[in-house]
């Protein structure tokens, strides 16, 4: 009778096959966890950021991407164990994550304890700011009253640690969840799919948004519930399989195909898509390399892994820059910790209600009509549009609606079909490469926005109209590429369509 009822509502939104549904349910619940998780620590990971001075949150991003460098291949590295099940692995990968919460919440207890100037203790009321600091705080510049020189070297590491670790926590787990997805999942399904288990991921990122508003006043106390909400998502994640408890009996009715058919599927995929061939051949094949850059070695032994990758380090350099552009302006508007942190979830929250009326009511139609070509050229042209708004009306008011626009257009359209691009692939492509691409790459663009950012602000003196200008190239380039991509990804899923 339940399953009866969540397929009577869910195919009030998309169009479920009763096969389907088990996996579409728990992975509808899996991002809802993460993104949870996510959104509940986010305003604390980034008002922690703000103390240690704005200026060095262009360092923040560098250091997360050479924390990256270090943690992707592990990542990929857990999904080549031979006797480590695909869906085990995800699962030890979000049960790390939840336990390393539980640390970082002792870790920031401790240091916040030690600092009694500090707003970040917990749940002790909270000192307000002096007028030494409202009145730097309203300068409109990268500089504050924040700054390491203001505290000790623990307090420092931790927060440090934290933006780091947080952001590492976001790529990898949704990154890993997204490959598991797509593998028990083709291009038809997805299209239908994909959409409503986003929205799991926007309901989250909602409640963990309007959770974080009003608990705000808990301060360190959110990492133990980030830690609850993700290790609920370790165990929704095992039942993200092939819609059958005889797995090894029965092949995948999502797949629709036969060990005859995957064959000829792989030798497609071997000439019209990648050298490295199917995942039988990768496997029986020794890599002339370490197996922990094993997914590093697939995506530059394909050219459309490649591309791929391209794609979306074009979409990461856009994204941190309207995030510097963003925090940048909240900084040099609002003075108080609590006041920063509400002000962060009731943004989160406000862009999480549009998206979820997206991903209900549109995805699925949207990738099912136009296609995976002008689902993943909508940001680009997005971000484009944005970027000549804000040249000419450089405001708090603009930049909140470009970046209501710009996100609701990624998650409802252009994120879901960049899932569809990694549905024409390999087995090994699918959990080791682009586990790879979705944090390394991404990771590389937020280091090189971070980088170009610094050096437009530094040398334009802060002038928001000119910085918005040079960012106007990139997005055109970002959609000629998407284009390109699109266009590829069709007709590597004709030749998967015809050989089965």
């Amino acid at each position: 009778m339940g399953r009866s009822t969540f397929e009577a509502v869910v195919s009030v939104f998309v169009t479920v096959h009763p096969h389907e549904t088990s996996a579409l349910l728990h992975s509808f619940f899996c991002f809802f966890f993460i993104l949870s998780a996510y959104f509940v620590v986010l305003p604390l990971r980034d008002d922690g950021a703000i103390s240690l001075g704005l200026s060095n949150l262009p360092g923040l991003f560098v250091g997360s991407l050479l924390l990256t460098l270090i943690a992707a291949p592990f990542s990929s590295f857990m999904f080549s164990l031979p006797n480590l099940s695909k869906g085990k692995a995800l699962f030890l990968i979000h049960r790390f994550f939840s336990v390393s919460l539980i640390l970082f919440f002792i870790l920031w207890h401790s240091s916040s304890a030690g600092y009694s100037k500090s707003n970040f203790t917990g749940s002790m009321p909270l000192t307000h700011p002096s007028k030494e600091e409202r009145k730097i705080g309203d300068q409109g510049s990268l500089t504050s009253s924040f700054g390491w020189d203001n505290h000790g070297w623990f307090y420092i590491s931790v927060r440090i640690g934290l933006f780091l670790w947080v952001a590492l926590l976001n790529l990898i787990t949704i990154s890993s969840t997204w490959a598991r997805v797509i593998d028990v999942m083709d291009s038809e399904s997805g299209s239908r799919l994909f959409g409503f288990i986003g929205a799991g991921a926007t309901l989250g990122q909602l409640f963990g948004s309007l959770f974080a508003i009003g608990m705000a006043f808990v301060g360190p106390f959110l990492l133990l519930f980030a830690a609850l909400l993700m290790e609920l998502a370790a165990q929704t994640s095992r039942g993200i399989n092939c819609g059958t408890s005889h797995a090894e009996e029965k092949l995948s009715p999502i797949r629709k195909s036969d060990s005859n058919h995957e064959n000829k599927t792989d030798e497609i995929q071997k000439t019209e898509h990648t050298p490295r061939g199917s995942p039988k051949s990768s496997t029986s094949a020794k890599l002339p390399i370490w197996p922990i850059f094993e997914g590093l070695w697939l995506i530059l032994s394909s050219t459309y892994l490649l591309h791929v990758s391209l794609f979306i380090w074009l979409s990461a350099v856009v994204s941190s820059f309207f995030y510097f552009q963003k925090v940048s302006v909240i900084a040099t508007t609002v003075s108080s910790s609590v006041g920063r942190r509400k002000l962060f979830a009731q943004i989160n929250s406000f862009i999480a209600v549009f998206i979820l009326g997206g991903q209900l009511t549109l995805t699925g139609r949207i990738l099912t009509v136009a296609g995976v070509t002008i689902a993943i050229c909508a940001t680009p042209f997005v971000g484009f549009v944005n970027l000549v708004t804000l040249a000419v009306w450089p405001n708090w008011v603009v930049v909140a609606i470009c970046e209501t626009l710009r996100k609701v257009v990624t998650y409802v359209v252009t994120r879901p079909g960049r899932e569809l691009l990694f549905t024409v692939v390999s087995e090994d492509e699918k959990y080791k490469a682009k586990v790879c691409i979705d944090v390394l790459v991404q990771r590389l663009g937020d280091a090189a926005a971070a980088g170009m950012y610094k050096v437009l602000f530094g040398t334009l003196n802060g002038n928001p109209s000119t910085v918005s200008l040079y960012g106007l190239p990139v997005c055109l380039f970002w959609i000629v590429s998407a284009y390109s991509l699109g266009r590829r990804q069709v007709q590597l899923s004709k030749h998967q369509i015809s050989s089965t």
